[in-house]
């Protein structure tokens, strides 16, 4: 977990539109850290009344210590699957924070220090055959860039909550995302 400041405390959140998945990626996410990394962990979430097509965001709270207050105020990582929810949310970005975009949708990133830009939708479509398991690949990108759990402890908490026969995609879907997260890190995106 890369720390933006002495305090511990790390602030994601995920976001898009109803039907994406990223409230199930979240509950993943947060049973990763708390669960199998042994952190503190929050996770609430929002979505519009349409809930399909609506807005949607999962929010994370991580820390080595007490979480006194579960809502995020300052995001530390800024995961963003439409326009809509990157003109929503980014405001609520740390100075220093990162913003992971899908470069397919978000085709107006604001001017901030960090941003990936990451074909998460295409890339998902090409490789896996569906865009169902964009929530998991663009959670795994974003595991491996913010470093807030291990590829193996996210792997597990997918692989025991997505729906009985989808394990191989699901598993397939998360090591692409750990590619993404790599060659992003490493400049090659």
């Amino acid at each position: 977990m890369k720390k933006s400041d002495s305090n511990d405390r790390y602030e994601i959140r995920l976001s898009g539109s109803g039907g994406q998945g990223l409230v199930l990626a979240g509950v993943m996410l947060a049973e990763a850290v708390g669960v199998y990394e042994g952190k503190n962990v929050a996770q609430t979430q929002s979505y519009g009344p349409e809930a399909r097509g609506g807005s949607s965001r999962s929010d994370i709270t991580i820390s080595t210590g007490e979480i006194y207050y579960p809502k995020t105020s300052k995001l530390d990582l800024l995961l963003c699957l439409t326009q809509d929810s990157c003109d929503k949310y980014y405001h609520n970005l740390k100075e220093d924070g990162v913003l992971i975009i899908d470069s397919d949708i978000v085709r107006q990133p604001p001017p901030l220090k960090t941003v990936y830009a990451l074909p998460f939708t295409h890339i998902s479509k090409e490789r896996l055959g569906t865009s169902i398991v964009t929530n998991v690949v663009s959670t795994a990108a974003s595991v491996v860039i913010s470093g807030v759990c291990g590829r193996e402890s996210f792997l597990k908490a997918v692989l025991g909550r997505v729906p009985k026969g989808t394990e191989q995609k699901n598993e397939a879907a998360c090591k692409l995302g750990f590619e993404l997260g790599q060659k992003a890190l490493k400049g090659e995106l």
